[in-house]
């Protein structure tokens, strides 16, 4: 005999995902000291896969993880490294001295929430010019987050995230975007990083998704790995990417992928409220 699933109500999905943006957020808490030079990409795909698994209970979403079109993603974390814009695969390689690398985690808790977050890692001694791809970066996700509150649009975001970027001499790509997310991995809408004030679709409370901004030091361009995974700039330049989950409140936002360790929210958005 079939059951009927029985749907959250608002209260529990809330809960549900704020458990889950915790639990990813502290699986980058637990990988940073292991970000350095002579640690290989798969390396630290192990040690996450063993934390979320034995320590967590959580189940990695990347792994095997095969939307259509595509072979199963192989690994349980996404490593993107210097001119690799994302889903890089780990493996052998092995970081040094001078490289950035994106860690892009997303974890399924027991109950059946999806929690997704990504940060920049500068490993060693990074150029100035790598440090202010990832600051801008992370000043322009953080600016996109501040446009968050019911009424707002999709196209406030991506102005306001395309508008910091492009003054710094930057490149927004366009063919990967943040997404609805809920218990379900990528869902309606899709977050582009780019836009005009007022245009796309309104935001409304209870709406969840990502913001995850993805910025060349050069052109836009992207070029596709034989993988089939692995994006990287068409130019080479150098690629940054940071990104949160958030929940639209009835005031504004709340970032659901917030832990002790997470870097603060730069200066330039000022004093906003973005937890419970």
């Amino acid at each position: 005999m079939l059951t009927e699933t029985k749907k959250p109500t608002t209260a529990e999905f809330i809960a549900g995902m704020r458990e889950a943006g915790r639990l990813a957020s502290e699986v980058l808490d637990y990988i940073t000291p292991f970000v350095k030079p002579g640690v290989t990409t798969g390396e630290l795909d192990r040690l996450c896969h063993e934390y979320m698994v034995q320590e967590q209970k959580t189940i990695p979403a990347p792994l095997n993880y095969q939307p259509p079109g595509y072979p199963p993603f192989p690994k349980s974390i996404c490593t993107s490294v210097n001119d690799v814009i994302c889903h890089g695969i780990p493996g052998d390689r092995i970081l040094k001295d001078g490289d950035s690398v994106n860690l892009d985690i997303t974890v399924i808790t027991p109950s059946g929430y999806y929690g997704d977050t990504s940060r920049m890692f500068l490993v060693g001694d990074a150029s100035i010019m790598a440090k202010r791809l990832s600051q801008i970066t992370y000043e322009a996700m953080w600016l996109g987050i501040a446009q968050v509150k019911p009424g707002a649009t999709l196209g406030d975001i991506g102005h306001a995230i395309q508008t910091h970027a492009e003054q710094a001499g930057y490149s927004i790509v366009r063919e990967y975007c943040g997404h609805g997310i809920g218990q379900v991995f990528h869902d309606e809408p899709q977050i582009v990083h780019y836009g005009k004030p007022g245009i796309g679709q309104a935001l409304v409370e209870g709406m969840t998704f990502t913001i995850e901004p993805m910025v060349n030091a050069g052109k836009r361009d992207i070029r596709t790995m034989p993988d089939q995974w692995t994006v990287k700039t068409k130019d080479r330049s150098l690629s940054a990417q940071w990104e949160h989950t958030c929940l639209v409140t009835a005031t504004g936002v709340e970032v659901l992928t917030l832990s002790a360790g997470s870097p603060p929210p730069p200066e330039c958005i000022g004093s906003l409220k973005f937890s419970a």
